[in-house]
């Protein structure tokens, strides 16, 4: 089916919806701060892809809870997919473009409470005298530096959820996607314990109309907060000290360095000449790098390293 301007409408107006909604919850859990809003339009084309559009940036930082926070809302046009866009589809080449969705990274100040992402977009090709081709991606994970079984369990049951309306098999599929996507080739370890991850979702791709695609990026983008708020709640309180955070500091070198040579949304954006300081937003605050640092065995650091290998988190559940 061809996507229509009710259609994106649509999508627009759920994810500013969605934006609130986080922004609001995470600012209650913080308690000492809200997101400010940074608005912007781009109206001239800029960039070798010709971008134009806007988008509303909301970032906290030096909360109580939340270190540095950005929840972003954009939509852009461009006059031509980049190559990130196109690599696994370069009969898509040389088409125009919108790119519209809800990207966010929370960085919180306590060692003891995840770092978390989540990311639900839409994208349209256009091509004058075809019909448009669609596909939305998207889904969200976590990044534990002192994990808690309790913890990653809560957060892939939300992941389960969000998934079961749809069948039993797409939380395993978008499971593992997310476990292969956000792995580190280089450091042969996953960023962390995973959760959810889907691309070029659309009626070619699974037999689902644009309604039920949509369907499932809004069950995405609901669940985040159910599955990030409560772990936030219950590990913002834990005392730390140096030890911790620079452990924390150490580990969020990981989350940089598959940001800037891996990350889709990071390269995409960069791509096309978009705005910087917006795309640069997951960026964490503080961090840190040590020459061939290995935790000490037994250690609490040691841990971390027996989550960043994917396994099954529900298995003791069923």
């Amino acid at each position: 089916m061809s996507v229509t301007a009710t259609h994106i409408e649509a999508v627009k107006t759920y994810l500013l919806s969605l934006q609130d909604d986080i922004c609001q919850q995470l600012s209650a859990e913080d308690g000492s701060k809200d997101f400010i809003i940074d608005a912007w339009e781009r109206e001239k084309a800029e960039g070798s892809m010709g971008l134009t559009g806007g988008g509303r940036t909301r970032v906290m930082e030096d909360g109580e809870v939340i270190e540095k926070g950005g929840v972003n809302f954009s939509h852009v046009r461009g006059k031509t997919l980049p190559a990130s866009a196109t690599a696994h589809r370069p009969e898509l080449a040389g088409r125009s473009f919108q790119a519209l969705g809800v990207s966010l990274v929370i960085h919180p100040r306590n060692p003891y409470v995840p770092t978390s992402h989540a990311n639900v977009r839409l994208f349209v090709a256009e091509k004058e005298g075809e019909e448009a081709v669609w596909w939305f991606g998207g889904g969200f994970d976590l990044t534990p530096y002192y994990p808690f079984e309790q913890d990653v369990q809560h957060w892939h049951l939300q992941s389960k959820e969000a998934c079961e309306p749809f069948g039993a098999e797409i939380y395993p599929k978008y499971k593992k996607w997310c476990d292969d996507y956000f792995y580190l080739k280089h450091r042969n370890e996953t960023r962390g314990v995973g959760g959810l991850f889907y691309d070029d979702m659309n009626t070619e791709s699974l037999g689902w109309d644009f309604e039920t695609c949509f369907a499932f990026m809004q069950s995405v983008g609901n669940h985040f907060i159910t599955a990030y708020r409560p772990i936030m709640n219950r590990r913002k309180q834990f005392e730390y000290g140096e030890r911790e955070r620079d452990f924390q500091l150490y580990r969020r070198g990981r989350y940089a360095e598959f940001n800037l040579v891996y990350d889709r949304g990071t390269i995409f954006g960069l791509q096309t000449g978009g705005r910087t300081e917006s795309i640069l937003m997951s960026m964490p605050p503080l961090t840190s790098w040590k020459y061939d640092y290995h935790p000490e065995p037994g250690s609490p650091e040691a841990e971390l390293y027996d989550y960043l290998t994917p396994k099954d988190w529900l298995a003791d559940l069923e």
